[in-house]
Parts: C-alpha cells; sequence; structure tokens
C-alpha cells in the first residue's frame, strides 16, 4: 500500500509539474552582472552630478609687445584681431603681428571676432603663439584646451570629480620651486599628480619644469 502511494504522489507531482509553464532559467552569471551594473549605473550617475575638483587656471601674465614676443612656456600679448582663419587669428598692435593658434576650440572661427581687442596668453614657440587663456577687453576670460589633472574615465579622474583625488598645494610647491632657485613661476597647466610651470632658471633663461605634488622637480626641454 506505501509502494502504491509513493507512486502515485510521484506521478501527481510529474503531472503537475507538466500542465505549469516552465519558468525560464535565470543563469547566476546573468544575475551577478545585474547586480554590479545597477551601482555602477548610480555610481556613474552620481559622477555626473557631482561636483568637479577645482579647475587650475594658468598664472595670469602681464602681456609683453609683439615685437618682443619670445619662446616661453607663458607668455602674453595684447592686441586687436585683424584676420581669422579657422581656428588662427591674428593680433596686432603698435609693434608688430603674431599669430595666434587655438587648437580644436577655435575650429569655427568664433572665438573672437574682427575689430576686438583681446589678450591672448599661452605659449609662444616657432613664431606662433599657442594660446591656452583669452582675455576680451571686458575682462572675460576663455580658458582653451583641457582643464588638467587625470585624463577622462580613469579612477584618478572619478576620484578627482568628487574632490577625493590628490590636489596641490600651490604655496607649498611655488616655495619648492624657489628654493630650487627658480624665479617668475608661472603655472601652465596640470597633469594627474604633477604641475606644469615656466620658470626662470638663475641665469634668467626661460625653464620648463615637471612638478609633482611631492615636490620634485625635473626640467623639461628648453622650447
Amino acid at each position: 500500500m506505501s509502494d502504491k502511494t509513493v507512486i502515485d504522489g510521484t506521478a501527481h507531482d510529474a503531472a503537475e509539474r507538466a500542465s505549469s509553464p516552465a519558468r525560464p532559467h535565470r543563469p547566476r552569471r546573468g544575475l551577478v552582472v545585474g547586480a554590479i551594473a545597477a551601482p555602477l549605473a548610480l555610481g556613474a550617475a552620481g559622477l555626473s552630478l557631482a561636483r568637479p575638483g577645482p579647475d587650475l587656471s594658468p598664472t595670469p601674465v602681464a602681456p609683453t609687445a609683439i615685437s618682443a614676443l619670445a619662446p616661453s612656456g607663458a607668455i602674453a600679448a595684447k592686441g586687436e584681431v585683424t584676420e581669422i582663419f579657422g581656428n588662427k587669428f591674428v593680433i596686432q598692435d603698435a609693434t608688430g603681428r603674431a599669430l595666434v593658434e587655438t587648437g580644436r576650440a577655435g575650429e569655427d572661427g568664433a572665438l573672437v571676432t574682427k575689430g576686438e581687442t583681446v589678450t591672448v596668453q599661452g605659449r609662444f614657440e616657432k613664431g606662433f603663439l599657442h594660446a591656452r587663456m583669452i582675455t576680451r577687453a571686458e575682462g572675460s576670460p576663455i580658458l582653451l584646451g583641457r582643464p588638467g589633472g587625470p585624463p577622462p574615465g580613469t579612477v584618478d579622474w572619478a576620484k578627482d570629480k568628487v574632490g577625493l583625488g590628490p590636489q596641490p598645494d600651490l604655496p607649498a610647491l611655488t616655495a619648492a620651486i624657489e628654493k630650487a632657485g627658480y624665479g617668475d613661476i608661472r603655472v601652465t597647466g596640470r597633469g594627474p599628480r604633477h604641475l606644469d610651470v615656466a620658470a626662470k632658471g638663475p641665469d634668467g633663461r626661460e625653464r620648463l619644469l615637471h612638478v609633482d605634488f611631492d615636490g620634485r622637480i625635473r626640467e623639461r626641454p628648453l622650447l
């Protein structure tokens, strides 16, 4: 009797399972991926709304006469825009003319207008003033190129976006550069863990420096 009961019960359960629609099998791997993807998506949304780390603007430089422009990592000139050629334009003062290159930011030729007076700061090399910052007559600045810091999309970049990445101590680094014998210190940009600096050595000649956030200083090739 007990054998028959067991057999009947098993048959009944099997029939019930056969009449019920089969549930789709969800691989555990898919569940794991979903569990990971959700917080990552939320984290990405949080980063997109987070306040980025502090921007590092280049050290302002007083403009020099265009005729006096010389190779430098940080120099400025002021003049009237006389011609525009795509991402390049010409400024002119009483002493001469200079060709300014603006990179991708100026490809539409709309950064400046013909006839306006602007101050252009950047790197002067091989006859070009490569603009890093353009200041209009009323004082509003336009920063060109990447703001610096870690490359976008990296872990260091994500930390920097929420203020958790390494930040330079500008007064301490300036003091370290001066102690090493350099003067006329101008910050030109920032890397993931270093500053790009233009300065003058004890001989008065221009130097380009790679200054790590921990104070180590290396000279880069001269212009």
